[in-house]
């Protein structure tokens, strides 16, 4: 899966908008002690990860001055060892001391993000199950969400719905406001022939990917009985995971299951055991630990 095509204009805006917040009407202490003179420097990982949030790093930069030129030594999605140099710059010491910490905040939460979707990957993949997906949710920060679904991407997870917009799925409180399942998946198909759906989303019904979340067999029962082809087992056991996933699969081969909730790295690969297709995980983008880089002087 590709990185949002609107992910640059974002990213711009988002680094000015991050600039402005701490440089305000300028780097005090910078002006007042230094006299501008050529700086190179390193980036220097200081612990193990998987390297993300390159463009908003460089941006970091080249906005505050189009004279910095940033090279990095490893790509979006590679691993990085501890003491390893990711990158190298070139530029003026005022203007590099004046947008280094804006530029090590985005490239040590994204590389946290990405680090951290790694090692979900990889205990599903080494438990027996690489066509389980992990996946990411909607619990992002507040104006950062494509940065760190594309980090997702880069740790080798992949991305649910990047908004309310691009997918629908049908919750507990839908189904309890329209009062049942198959009502909800009759109110659904009605608005999709409804004037109102082709002229705001301007996409076709068969474009639109369909997911509901289910919690017992009798919903379970009721969705794929309704042709529904996506079903969200959210906070269930493990026991109980393994009922419905037999369950759905014996009704429908084609069904896929994806299961959220509780999620650790401790019982990820317990889950993908059940059977489920994909793993969402919202830890991924709320609550990834950050990943310390340090830029050093060279000369």
């Amino acid at each position: 899966m590709q990185p949002h095509p609107d992910l640059f204009k974002d990213t711009l805006a988002l680094v000015k908008r991050a600039l402005a917040e701490d440089i305000g009407r300028g780097d005090l202490t910078t002006l007042a002690c230094l006299e501008p003179f050529p700086l190179k420097g390193k980036v220097r990982a200081k612990s193990d990860g998987i390297l993300s949030g390159i463009e908003p790093f460089m941006l970091a930069f080249e906005v505050v001055d189009s004279a910095n030129v940033v090279g990095f030594l490893k790509k979006s999605g590679d691993p990085f060892k501890c003491g390893e140099d990711v990158a190298v710059i070139e530029g003026f010491n005022q203007t590099i001391l004046t947008s280094e910490r804006v530029a090590l905040n985005f490239l040590s939460h994204l590389s946290g993000v990405a680090t951290l979707t790694g090692k979900f990957v990889k205990k599903v993949s080494e438990a027996g199950y690489p066509n389980c997906k992990i996946v990411d949710t909607r619990k992002t920060i507040p104006g950062m969400r494509r940065l760190q679904k594309a980090a997702v991407l880069h740790g080798g997870g992949a991305n649910h719905r990047m908004g309310l917009y691009d997918m629908m799925l049908i919750k507990d409180n839908h189904i309890a406001a329209a009062g049942s399942i198959a009502r909800a998946v009759e109110l659904m198909r009605e608005y999709f022939k409804s004037p109102e759906f082709h002229l705001q989303f301007e996409v076709k019904e068969e474009e639109v990917q369909i997911e509901i979340e289910v919690t017992s067999e009798s919903q379970v029962k009721e969705a794929i009985a309704s042709g529904l082809k996506r079903l969200l087992l959210d906070n269930q056991s493990i026991v109980s995971l393994k009922k419905l996933v037999h369950l759905a699969k014996q009704l429908d081969k084609d069904v896929k299951l994806e299961a959220s909730g509780g999620v650790t790295l401790e019982n990820v690969a317990a889950i993908a055991a059940t059977g489920v297709d994909f793993i969402s995980i919202g830890a991924l983008t709320h609550s990834a630990p950050a990943v310390d880089f340090s830029l050093e002087v060279v000369e």
